[in-house]
């Protein structure tokens, strides 16, 4: 009788590499398509540090996507697109979301919500969902019920938010314009032993490409808030890490987006602030009110105008000392006061051997320095006729003592990829490019 095999250490090892391999392919595996109406471009993933997945601690994957409402879809704004009605575009929306097969979603300009819902309850989601004063669509965090549990909420209305103790009610707001944006924060237990869990906030800024300042202070809200969300929790809730992902509506060039990440203002996007530094009609009712009354109405995409990216400022006024707004050292506090959050593509696409020469990052287009961050973002995130841009981020707060690491990415597609512009039919049913990452971070201790 032959003896009885017996495992060395190095045939363990590698049989456990090989689990850690299937069970990574049965999650990035996207369920079966039941007809070519939810056909989607296939995405691949980029290994960053795929080690961290089978170490101590909690590796989870969060996505974030922009589904673009059907209340704001226009043709005159997607000429080349041919999925523009609800029926051509619904399969894919929901493909795509659940193709990630994530823990944690993060979506924003939701609407038609009586057919996503009971998507998201048959994929076993859960989900918070809020909208601004008489938006048509709103931002919504999903998780996995048998992942996590939902202990806390909150909506920051940024239209009401402070951002200064001195002067009237308006001066403390120093707000440009009355936007109606949101951010919808939740705090998300882990289920199973131990106190473990994630801050998760996702917002839509400000669409208007001219008004800079309005972005960023509603940047700097955000920021101000999911800190003082997490400090406010009992426990060890002010341990766990932050994600705030969504559509920030600026590119990697913008000031807001160097505020947020810690890089130094440049002259240019001084520039940028000081010129938008207005009060709008929807502050001042003195500024022509039947003006006032139409742009209050307006929407994301709701005329063809948003793709012109030297759109005028219109119905407003120079703002004045008293109306309260920052100035840029004020802006600066504002965001410095909470923490740096760091952006996961940004992060982890840099640390991909290669990747620069690829055509697949924000850098390789030229409008930024290599050697600022923003560079390693994704080349695109919105690809329509009119508007190719990068808007759409997943930013990470580390808790105290635990950083928090990027595993793999979903890789950007080529611009090749998309055409005339989307929606496009068997590629991508909104006028975004859907993200996802697995972030890893050690054990609470």
């Amino acid at each position: 009788m032959s003896r009885p095999y017996q495992p060395t250490a190095e045939d363990i090892a590698k049989a456990a590499q090989r689990r850690i391999k299937r069970e990574q392919a049965k999650k990035t595996a996207p369920p079966a398509v039941e007809d070519d109406k939810g056909q989607i471009l296939p995405r691949e993933w980029l290994d960053v540090s795929p080690h961290l997945a089978s170490s101590e601690g909690h590796t989870i994957r969060i996505m974030t996507w922009n589904l673009l409402a059907q209340s704001l879809v226009r043709r005159e704004l997607f000429p080349t697109s041919d999925c523009l009605k609800a029926t051509q575009r619904e399969h894919m929306l929901y493909n795509e979301v659940l193709s990630h097969n994530a823990a944690i979603c993060c979506l924003q300009e939701v609407d038609r919500t009586e057919k996503l819902f009971p998507v998201l309850e048959k994929a076993n989601y859960a989900w918070v969902y809020a909208a601004g004063p008489r938006k048509k669509h709103g931002c919504l965090i999903a998780y996995r019920k048998d992942a996590f549990s939902c202990i806390r909420q909150k909506v920051i209305t940024y239209d009401d938010q402070e951002i200064r103790e001195d002067g009237d009610e308006q001066a403390r707001r120093g707000s440009s314009f009355r936007t109606k944006n949101i951010g919808n924060l939740v705090a998300l237990r882990k289920l199973g032993p131990g106190n473990d869990g994630v801050i998760v906030a996702t917002t839509h800024l400000f669409w208007h490409p001219a008004y800079a300042y309005e972005r960023a202070r509603q940047a700097g809200i955000l920021l101000r808030e999911v800190t003082k969300f997490r400090s406010e929790g009992s426990g060890p809730e002010a341990l766990w890490p932050s994600i705030i992902a969504g559509d920030f509506n600026f590119p990697p060039d913008d000031p807001a987006y160097s505020l947020l990440t810690g890089e130094a203002l440049l002259p240019a996007q001084k520039a940028r602030l000081e010129a938008s530094r207005v009060v709008h009609a929807t502050i001042d009712p003195t500024i022509a009110a039947e003006g006032a009354a139409q742009a209050e109405e307006e929407e994301e995409g709701a005329e063809s105008g948003e793709n012109d990216p030297d759109r005028v400022i219109v119905n407003a006024r120079v703002a004045q000392p008293s109306d309260g707004l920052l100035t840029d050292t004020e802006l600066e506090g504002l965001f410095r006061q909470s923490g740096m959050p760091t952006s996961a593509y940004d992060a982890g696409q840099k640390a991909v051997p290669g990747i620069s020469g690829s055509g697949l990052t924000y850098g390789s287009r030229g409008t930024i320095p290599g050697d600022r961050r923003g560079s390693f973002e994704p080349s695109y995130t919105s690809y329509t006729h009119y508007w190719k841009s990068v808007l759409d981020y997943i930013f990470v707060l580390d808790a105290p003592g635990r950083d928090v690491s990027v595993v793999r990415l979903a890789k950007p597609h080529s611009k090749e990829a998309f055409g005339e512009g989307l929606p496009r039919k068997g590629v991508c049913g909104s006028d975004h490019i859907s993200l996802a990452a697995d972030l890893h971070w050690p054990p609470l201790q």
